[in-house]
């Protein structure tokens, strides 16, 4: 689980096709429902927004987390709904130890291969990587997310690999229902997340279903043009 540090996105082309290259998702990174109260994008110490908050997470920060979870503990398990990107860290963490086998590896065998989706990854070619830009046009450096908390959302994609992923999982339920992590709202089954600046919402209803992605902006703002444009479908 040693994480690998993050590359400079200086080499991404500004006149390639966008179709054909890959941007952050974050399907597993939420930053909370899209309806009132939403949550924030990370709950990051004071002093973090605007640096790289996981430059420092590797497998023995992750492991003395763990360590010390029992102090960290703010109310009874199963008493209340909180989103954790530290959830997800431990949950992969554990699917690498009990098999053995990296958590990219894991990902492709079980759910992007049975769902013919190709172009994921978590280290892709830097002059495929669509990136978030300062207020000068340069490229911004992407935060670490190759680490201990890959599995909390630190994969690339192309929208057309999102767009499989998200109809294979929601729409034709190729590998049965939905999982728990998943948000649920009616008959909306969502999922939203961020990552330094880049935002995207994923969600379906048996009307339809939408996925935008922004490599900039209000993350609160993705939310709504998602919902406003998927309430066109579900009629409410």
């Amino acid at each position: 689980m040693a994480g690998s540090p993050a590359r400079p996105t200086r080499c991404v082309r500004e006149r390639d096709d966008p179709r054909t290259r890959l941007h952050t998702e974050q399907l597993s990174g939420t930053r909370g429902p899209p309806r009132p109260r939403p949550r924030p994008v990370r709950a990051l110490p004071p002093g973090t927004v605007g640096r790289d908050p996981y430059a420092a997470f590797d497998a023995e920060a992750l492991e003395s987390v763990v360590r010390r979870l029992d102090t960290l503990v703010t109310a009874p398990a199963g008493s209340r709904e909180e989103y954790s990107n530290l959830g997800y860290a431990v949950l992969g963490a554990a699917l690498v130890a009990a098999t053995g086998t990296p958590y990219e590896e894991l990902l492709h065998r079980h759910v992007l291969d049975p769902l013919g989706v190709t172009e994921v990854a978590a280290e892709p070619p830097c002059e495929r990587r669509l990136g978030r830009r300062g207020p000068f046009g340069r490229p911004e450096r992407p935060w670490t997310t190759t680490g201990a908390i890959l599995p909390a959302g630190g994969l690339w994609a192309t929208p057309v690999a999102t767009a499989r992923l998200v109809t294979g999982l929601l729409v034709e339920r190729r590998l049965g229902e939905p999982a728990p992590g998943w948000q649920r709202a009616g008959r909306v089954v969502w999922h939203n997340g961020a990552t330094a600046g880049a935002s995207v919402f994923a969600g379906a209803a048996p009307e339809g279903w939408i996925l935008v992605h922004r490599l900039s902006g209000d993350g609160e703002a993705t939310d709504r043009t998602a919902v406003d444009l998927l309430r066109r479908f579900v009629g409410s």
